[in-house]
């Protein structure tokens, strides 16, 4: 555009950010830039797939990129929020047992461009209801594509002005990148995938754990306390038998009061390559009954999208250098 007026960057900028318009729907430029624009900045994502469930209140896409990686996003709506939860890598690398994405493998990182498309397309889906929510909680390890996500982030902050309420960021537990995190100030709300506060049965749930056993993350994690001044919070998919025990909600108390973080508790979604049941109602229920009762700051996860595998830990359209033949269900 180095050949039109400085107010037509404005416009397609207000266009793009703030009324999460498509290019050749920014009607304040003139149509044959439109044309031009929507041809040479054409969209890195191409969505191949699009389904619903919750009455359409919860909706999934499967996006290609150009070298035919795929990635899932998944917008949810809310009476009082629109929420976006976007993936940061096709695939994951960190091979935990009951995610359905890690069993899947890791095919490579998204670039920014990837990642924000995912947001744009997302908002605009929504409308006339604005996008409040960006949650990195999709396919990937957001930490493990560190520079991505920060540069995501503040682009989020500064042009469309969410704020760290507005913002999380999901990790598994990479303790040193959360302290590099801590140290840049960005606004956002940190989710740590605990699941287990024992090393044996961590090291079993996520891998990772044993290269960054409960020790070293909870080292990290009072950095970012100290650090932020942010209360963090810890993401706990309940697992009949394995962590919903009478012993597993001591070791999360102990583990969770000193850093003063909340605890958000999912009931398991079911995987084909993880045939443990998830734990029932009332065990969801006991378990967090016991934690406020111990003292912990706890909330229950409303689960949706699990119709159209859209549910935590149930994206995995994507493997080791091949897209899987996964079977969409209708709408």
């Amino acid at each position: 555009m180095s050949d039109e007026p400085r107010y037509r960057v404005n416009q397609v900028w207000r266009g793009l950010w703030e009324q999460d318009l498509d290019l050749r729907a920014i009607t304040t430029i003139p149509k044959a830039l439109r044309e031009k624009l929507s041809t040479e900045l054409a969209p890195s994502v191409v969505a191949l797939e699009d389904v619903q469930s919750d009455l359409g209140a919860t909706r999934k896409w499967v996006f290609q990129m150009a070298d035919g990686a795929t990635v899932e996003t998944v917008l949810m709506t809310y009476d009082d929020r629109v929420t976006v939860c976007i993936s940061t890598q096709a695939g994951c690398a960190m091979g935990c047992t009951f995610c359905a994405t890690g069993q899947a493998g890791f095919t490579r990182q998204l670039n920014v461009g990837e990642v924000l498309e995912q947001v744009f397309f997302a908002a605009r889906a929504a409308a006339p209801r604005r996008l409040s929510n960006v949650v990195f909680m999709g396919m990937g390890e957001p930490l493990a594509n560190f520079p991505v996500t920060v540069e995501v982030v503040r682009r989020l902050h500064e042009y469309r002005g969410l704020s760290a309420r507005h913002l999380t960021v999901s990790t598994v537990g990479v303790a040193p990148a959360i302290e590099r995190l801590a140290l840049l100030g960005l606004p956002l709300t940190l989710a740590v995938s605990l699941h287990a506060a024992n090393d044996e049965t961590r090291n079993e749930l996520v891998p990772l754990n044993r290269r960054y056993p409960l020790e070293r993350l909870r080292q990290a994690c009072e950095k970012w306390n100290d650090t932020t001044k942010r209360r963090l919070s810890f993401e706990w998919a309940l697992i009949d038998g394995v962590n919903d025990t009478e012993q597993a909600m001591d070791e999360l108390s102990d583990y969770a009061r000193p850093l003063h973080a909340h605890v958000n508790l999912i009931p398991l979604n079911p995987t084909p390559g993880y045939l443990v049941m998830g734990s029932s109602t009332q065990t969801v229920k006991d378990f967090r009954d016991g934690l406020i009762e111990r003292g912990i700051n706890t909330t229950v996860r409303n689960t949706r999208g699990r119709s159209i595998d859209a549910a935590c830990g149930q994206l995995a359209n994507v493997t080791n250098a091949k897209r899987r033949a996964v079977q969409l269900r209708a709408r």
